[in-house]
C-alpha cells in the first residue's frame, strides 16, 4: 500500500474503504472482508449509521490498532463547539476506539467554525491524528483556513471522471489540504463501467474499468475510498500498484471531465436547506 504524507506529517494511505450506503447489518461482514484482503484505512461517518458495526469489525479483526487508518465524520445537526465534543465522543464510543486517525466535518453548513474550534481542541489532545473536512468548495475552504489556526489535512470530495475538480486540487496543493475522492465510480452513472475510453485502455493493461479509475485518481495524487461489498471487488480495487497510466492515457481519462456534479451541487439553496436540516442527536 502507497501512503501520502498530511500537512501534519501523519500518513494516510492513499486507497482505503468506505462504507457509505452499506447498511449497518451488512457493514460488520464487509468491513470484515475488506480488513482480511488487505484494507488498512476505513471511512465512515456518523450520518452513515453503521459506526458501531465497523467498530465490531475491527475488534474481531485481531489487527493491531496502530496499523488502522480510520475516519469518520461530524454531521450538520452536531456542529457548534460543544455539540462537536459531544458527537466526537459518541462516534467513539461507537467504534470502540480511543482515538481517532481522521476527524471531517461532513457538510459546509451550520455552525462550521465553532466546530472546527472544538477539533482543533481535540486535535491538540490527542484525541484524533489530523482533522479535515468533507465537501467544502474553494471558497469556504479558503474562508476556514483564513480564519483559523490549524488548515484542514484534506478535503473529501465528489471525484471521478466526469467530475475531476481539478481547479479544486490545485487550489488544495497550494494551501496544503489532500484531496480525496467520494464517489470515485460515479455510482457508475454516465455508463461508467461500459465508458469504451476507460474499455480500451483496461484492456491495455489487462484490468478492468473500475481499476483503471483508481489508479488515474492514485497518479493525481488523490486519496481514493471506494465501496463494495464484494470480497473478490475488494480485492481487484486493491490490485491498483502494479501498472501506470502513461500520459497519453492520463489525458483521455481527463477529457471526460463535465464539470458538473452528478450528484448534487452544495451551492444549491434547497440542497443547503435539505441537509442543514437533518437530525442525527436531536
Amino acid at each position: 500500500m502507497e501512503n501520502v504524507t498530511l500537512n501534519n506529517g501523519v500518513e494516510m494511505p492513499v486507497l482505503g474503504f468506505g462504507v457509505y450506503r452499506i447498511p449497518p447489518e451488512e457493514t460488520e461482514q464487509a468491513v470484515g472482508s475488506a480488513l482480511a484482503a488487505g484494507y488498512r484505512s476505513l471511512d465512515t461517518a456518523a450520518a452513515y449509521g453503521n459506526e458501531e458495526a465497523v467498530g465490531r469489525a475491527i475488534r474481531n479483526s485481531g489487527i493491531p490498532r496502530e496499523d488502522l487508518f480510520v475516519t469518520t465524520k461530524l454531521w450538520v445537526s452536531d456542529a457548534g463547539e460543544e455539540r462537536t465534543k459531544r458527537a466526537f465522543a459518541t462516534s467513539l464510543r461507537k467504534l470502540g476506539l480511543d482515538r481517532l486517525d481522521l476527524y471531517l466535518i461532513h457538510q459546509p453548513f451550520g455552525d462550521v467554525h465553532g466546530a472546527w474550534r472544538a477539533m482543533e481542541s481535540l486535535h491538540r489532545e490527542g484525541l484524533v491524528r489530523a482533522i479535515g473536512v468533507s465537501n467544502f468548495h474553494p471558497d469556504r475552504l479558503v474562508d476556514l483556513i483564513d480564519h483559523n489556526e490549524i488548515t484542514p489535512a484534506v478535503d473529501q470530495i465528489e471525484t471521478h471522471p466526469f467530475f475531476q475538480r481539478v481547479a479544486d486540487q490545485e487550489l488544495m496543493r497550494e494551501r496544503g489540504v489532500r484531496i480525496e475522492s467520494w464517489g470515485p465510480f460515479a455510482e457508475g452513472r454516465n455508463d461508467l463501467f461500459s465508458d469504451p475510453r476507460l474499455g480500451r485502455i483496461a484492456d491495455a493493461y489487462g484490468k478492468s474499468v473500475a481499476q483503471v479509475v483508481l489508479r488515474w485518481l492514485i497518479q493525481r495524487g488523490v486519496v481514493v475510498i471506494p465501496k463494495s461489498v464484494r470480497p473478490e471487488r475488494m480485492a481487484e480495487n486493491l490490485d491498483v500498484f502494479d501498472f501506470t497510466l502513461t500520459d497519453d492515457q492520463m489525458a483521455a481519462v481527463a477529457a471526460m471531465d463535465t464539470g458538473a456534479s452528478l450528484f448534487f451541487d452544495h451551492r444549491d439553496p434547497a440542497v443547503v436547506s435539505r441537509l442543514g436540516t437533518v437530525t442525527l442527536n436531536p
